[in-house]
């Protein structure tokens, strides 16, 4: 996910959550999913065999 999408994100939630953000607080939010996606980066790139259930799947 790119900055601009993160931050186009960030304002969708705050707004359906009804929740207002200075723009202290939303350089913090993005500066820490900056960070978030820096750590996830490796395990994304992992490479996972096709035939992998990724998810569960429920059956009632």
């Amino acid at each position: 996910m790119t900055t601009e999408q993160q931050a186009a994100w960030l304002a969708a939630m705050a707004q359906m959550l009804e929740i207002e953000l200075d723009d202290a607080r939303r350089a913090e939010l993005l500066a820490r999913f900056r960070h978030i996606a820096t750590m996830a980066a490796p395990l994304m790139e992992y490479p996972l065999d096709e035939r992998l259930d990724v998810a569960g799947v429920y059956r009632p």
